[in-house]
């Protein structure tokens, strides 16, 4: 038997992997409602199939748009699932000659943990093509802080199309995005200043290279605007967003804190004249290997920080919801399927 990928129980042949067990350990989400539907079951080993390779996990990201899904707000996700839309880990059966048996490796989207299951567990299935080799002398938890998140934040720096020299604010910094984000646009000569609603968050932003650190509401630190907004709150501030920057300049939407959704929108009303709005999702950036490459060599080399906020085991998965639900992450949540080592 193995794990369907629209949910449920269906029969598949198995491939017989040497030395593996038949089942695994994983963080199921039984229906939609609270942390306490994410239960740890035993799973039948999932059926290696032309296309796609098995992946030992590491290290999973824990995402805002996984509590979301949990919480029943993604329609075409059907549960049981497994949820997690991204790990690190590495290849234990491969059907890919580029992907040999024991590379360490990296996989985002692509519909992980939402079409199919994801990274909440011990192994995972996925389709080669989302699947990126990487090599890295970083420990499993710190590389496991940095594909979703650092790829969504050099996605949407480059959709800003922000140069050296001007002014980015960040709505949402203190998320793992938006410290990622930070770190970025440290690094290449921008000032930045990052929004949080919580004072005693402000150490995490000075430390991601934030120069003007503003609790929600505070408005801008420059009289003219920041010629540049991420906004990774979402629905609730992109109004505001674009009445901050200044004329002429970009606001780009990167993610979704307060909801997916912005009700009783009017472009022209809206949006200044000349101000352009654009957006990042980060399913664009599955498959980047080349990005994913650079991002490990930079934080090795402690350019970029990997912003790890704390590291949870499997059984921990439901109370890391709740932790991230209330709000008190400042970075990137992982959790290590087999723990640290």
């Amino acid at each position: 038997m193995s794990w369907h990928s629209t949910g449920g129980w269906t029969a598949a042949p198995a491939m017989k992997l040497p030395g593996m067990t038949t089942t695994m350990r994983a963080a199921v989400c039984v229906r939609a409602g609270g942390p306490e539907v994410l239960e740890i079951r035993e799973l039948p080993m999932p059926a290696v199939r032309a296309g796609w390779s098995l992946i030992r996990v590491r290290g999973t990201g824990l995402n805002r748009s996984e509590l979301r899904t949990r919480q029943g707000f993604s329609p075409s996700v059907s549960f049981p699932r497994v949820l997690g839309i991204e790990c690190v880990g590495v290849v234990a059966a491969s059907t890919d000659p580029a992907l040999p048996e024991g590379a360490t490796v990296a996989a985002v989207m692509g519909e992980m943990g939402r079409a199919f299951d994801g990274g909440y567990a011990e192994y995972v299935l996925l389709p080669n093509a989302l699947i990126m080799p990487v090599t890295s002398t970083l420990a499993w938890e710190v590389l496991a802080a940095l594909p979703e998140t650092y790829l969504t934040a050099q996605g949407a720096f480059d959709a800003l199309g922000i140069r050296p020299g001007e002014r980015l604010l960040i709505r949402g910094g203190t998320s793992s995005v938006g410290l990622a984000a930070a770190s970025i646009a440290h690094g290449h000569g921008v000032e930045v200043a990052a929004t949080t609603r919580r004072a005693e968050k402000a150490a995490a932003l000075t430390a991601a290279g934030v120069d003007h650190v503003l609790l929600d509401g505070a408005g801008s630190p420059w009289p003219a605007g920041p010629s540049h907004v991420l906004d990774l709150v979402g629905a609730d501030t992109v109004a505001d967003s674009l009445r901050l920057v200044a004329r002429g300049g970009t606001v780009c939407v990167a993610g979704s804190l307060s909801g997916w959704l912005i009700r009783d929108f009017e472009p022209i009303a809206m949006i200044p004249s000349g101000t352009r709005l654009t957006a990042f999702h980060s399913d664009d950036a599955k498959g980047c290997v080349d990005v994913l490459e650079r991002v490990v060599r930079n934080v090795e080399a402690g350019v970029y920080r990997p912003n790890l906020d704390r590291v949870v085991g499997l059984d921990e998965i439901a109370e890391a919801h709740r932790y991230m639900e209330a709000d008190q992450a400042a970075g990137k949540v992982v959790m290590l399927p087999w723990g640290r080592g």
